[in-house]
């Protein structure tokens, strides 16, 4: 930990106290998780006292922790030569829901929609990142920053487009990115990576429209590339003639 990042930790531990659930210190810069309810206190308290002074918001991002650390790749046993294949489907794209028992109710992993806002103190030169989890996972809500940092109307208005999460407060939650009419909220984990629908040009209707996407779902994955899969051609080798020509070329000398 840095000296500015200690000093700031420290800072923040003795003005909010239990107010802040986790004080946390990555590559370089200080992340601190707070409850939604005390969300709007913290930020302004940030934003107006002299010792933090952080007057700019740069960001606001969602971020879906479904299935977070959990993959379909043996990373760990891996050797130089690339991962293995996954065997196994455990990530949301599988949508492997259709395969199992609806009915029978599963427990969740709770805390899985988290806002994340980026500040910046031009003053002290210092960043901090605030992460506010949503306590319901259905419907995802935590309040908007709007009345605190005017710039956070658009960066509220993308996280609510692309992950769901709800900013109450906002005057003007609308989608952003997405088209009129989009269904679903593209990069949550569950989202399938071929998307719902797909867009063409109608010939007879003489307009664009919405059909059922064509492409099978999948999941993406890394392709390894080994040397001896790859089919090497020397074209500085000599061209090979068939046999008895090199003959026949000697002995006619045209």
């Amino acid at each position: 930990m840095s000296e500015s990042s200690r000093q700031l930790a420290e800072q923040l531990q003795e003005r909010f106290g239990d107010t802040l659930h986790a004080i946390i210190d990555s590559i370089g810069e200080v992340t601190v998780e707070v409850a939604g309810d005390d969300l709007l206190e913290v930020a302004a308290a940030l934003r107006d006292e002299d010792r933090f002074g952080f007057e700019i918001l740069i960001d606001v991002c969602g971020v879906d922790y479904a299935n977070y650390g959990q993959d379909e790749w043996a990373t760990e046993e891996t050797s130089a030569s690339g991962f293995s294949r996954g065997v196994e489907a455990t990530t949301p794209g599988r949508m492997t829901a259709v395969l199992e028992d609806l009915v029978v109710e599963k427990a969740r992993a709770s805390r899985r929609f988290a806002a994340v806002y980026h500040l910046l103190s031009v003053r002290t030169n210092r960043r901090l990142r605030i992460r506010v989890f949503a306590p319901d996972d259905d419907l995802p809500v935590v309040p908007s920053v709007i009345d605190i940092w005017s710039s956070a109307n658009w960066f509220e208005r993308e996280a609510f487009d692309l992950y769901g999460i709800l900013f109450e407060g906002h005057p003007d939650l609308r989608r952003l990115l997405t088209d009129y009419g989009f269904v679903g909220h593209p990069f949550r984990k569950d989202f399938p990576l071929s998307g719902n629908v797909e867009v063409i040009y109608d010939a007879e209707k003489q307009r664009v429209v919405y059909q059922p996407v064509s492409i099978e779902p999948r999941v993406l994955v890394p392709k390894v590339i080994r040397a001896h899969q790859v089919e090497a051609v020397d074209l500085a080798s000599k061209v090979e003639t068939p046999e008895g020509a090199e003959a026949e070329e000697a002995a006619d000398p045209s």
